[in-house]
Formats: structure tokens, C-alpha cells, sequence
């Protein structure tokens, strides 16, 4: 990929204070493109805008707020098209992870990762569709996904639910989105060491064991997969997932 692949374009990033969402971010302003970074925390994020812009190439601006409030989520939009002109890819990062006994799991528990991962992953596709839409010419949508999607994890069945759901619906907006040229994907990643993973001492060292490649990712691993599928240069792939785990999915060894 060359690194002004995305000269001209324009991007919605949620969960972009940190991790995943914050490299993804770097990565598409690195090569040009204008982004709408939002996180729940108002100050991670102007903080993480602030830094990209620092280095010079496509500006980022932040926008705080819950990703799973629609009404967030339209003003996402709306600031897109409001400071840089248009809308051409729309990133869902945003997720909740909350491990829990399935004989114990609570309905508010259920109903907060429900309301990030799925509702607001479905109604920023929704959203960004229409724009696009308006627009013309096409565009690019991308869900964050899990290996829980595809496997099963101790205490994560309501989080593997919402991924495998999000894998689900990419493929059913195939249909829906398909004749307005609009590309619609999912990235599953394994292990990620993120700033979140790393306050687990073990997490490396366990992982490091029982993923084939020797390692968990890092988020420029899950961040290089994401820019490929919402790039010009996979204009023609639609409806898939694309797993980042260092072959862990293959042989699926349990962290515990």
C-alpha cells in the first residue's frame, strides 16, 4: 500500500483515544486522509488528536461522546461532512469488554455491551451509509470484530455473541449496500497487547505461548489488516472477516 493511498479521503474512527482505534487513526492520517476521532473520555481523546496532528500529515479532529448513543453517532457524521466536505469510511472500534459468570450475567451488564457493540456498530453503519449514499461514489465500512466471535471463551459469552452478531450483519448489508458500491467488512483480532491488555503481567507471556506465530499481535497488526479492507485497493471484497491472531484461531489453546 502505498502511503498516499488515502490522500483526499475521509474517515469516522470510534474508540480512537488508545489501542486499536488510536493506531488505526495514525495510520489513515500517516497516509493522508482526514479524520473523526471519537472516544468516550473528552480529554483521551483531544489528547489523542493532538498528537496525531502533531506529525503533519492529515488532520484528525475529535469529537467526545458515547458510541453508542445515536445521536453521537450523527453528529459524528454530521462533523465529517461540516469540517472536511464528504464521508468516505466509517470504522467501528468502539466495544465493551465485560467478563462474566453466565449463571451470574446481570441485564444491565448485557445491555451496556449490547448498546456499544452492536447498536452503535449498527447505527454508524446505518448513518455513514446514508451519507454515502448522498454522495455518491461509494465508500467503505469496517466492524471490529473478535476471535470470541469464532471461539469460545470462559466468561465472554455475551461479548463473543455481540462479534459473532457484527461478522453477521456485514454480511447482511452485502445485500442492502452492495449496488451503492459501498464495501462492508470485519477485522477479528486475536491477543493485542493494547494499554489495556498490558496491565495483565501474564498476558504476554501467556499468550506468547499458545499463539503459533510466538506472539500476540500489537495493534499495528490489526491496524495493517483494517487499512487494507477500507482501502481502494480492496474495493472488491465485501462481507468477509479477516482474523489478526497469529494462527490462534487454528489451534484455539485456552489462556487458562
Amino acid at each position: 500500500m502505498t502511503q498516499d493511498n488515502f490522500n483526499g479521503l475521509v474517515a469516522i474512527v470510534t474508540g480512537a483515544g488508545r489501542g486499536i482505534g488510536f493506531e488505526v487513526a495514525r495510520q489513515l492520517s500517516l497516509r493522508g486522509a482526514s479524520v473523526i476521532m471519537n472516544d468516550l473520555n473528552k480529554e483521551l481523546i483531544e489528547d489523542a488528536s493532538s498528537r496525531i496532528n502533531a506529525l503533519g500529515c492529515g488532520v484528525t479532529y475529535p469529537v467526545p461522546g458515547d458510541a453508542g448513543s445515536v445521536d453521537l453517532i450523527q453528529k459524528l457524521v454530521e462533523e465529517a461532512v461540516h469540517r472536511f466536505g464528504k464521508l468516505d469510511i466509517a470504522i467501528a472500534v468502539a466495544g465493551i469488554t465485560l467478563f462474566g459468570d453466565f449463571l451470574e450475567y446481570q441485564q444491565d451488564t448485557l445491555e451496556n455491551v449490547m448498546n456499544v457493540n452492536l447498536k452503535g456498530s449498527f447505527f454508524l453503519a446505518q448513518r455513514a451509509a446514508r451519507q454515502m449514499i448522498k454522495q455518491g461514489g461509494g465508500g467503505s465500512i469496517l466492524f471490529m470484530s473478535s476471535v470470541t466471535g469464532h471461539q469460545a471463551h470462559k466468561d465472554l459469552a455475551a461479548y463473543g455473541m455481540t462479534k459473532a452478531g457484527l461478522e453477521m450483519l456485514a454480511k447482511n448489508l452485502v445485500i442492502e449496500l452492495s449496488k451503492y458500491k459501498i464495501t462492508v467488512n470485519t477485522v477479528a483480532p486475536g491477543a493485542t497487547l493494547t494499554e489495556r491488555t498490558t496491565e495483565d503481567d501474564n498476558y504476554r507471556n501467556t499468550w506468547s505461548r499458545i499463539t503459533p506465530m510466538g506472539r500476540p499481535g500489537n495493534v499495528g497488526d490489526v491496524a495493517n489488516a483494517v487499512l487494507f479492507l477500507v482501502s481502494p485497493a480492496a474495493e472488491h471484497i465485501t462481507g468477509q472477516n479477516l482474523i489478526v491472531d497469529g494462527g490462534w484461531t487454528a489451534v484455539s489453546v485456552p489462556p487458562y
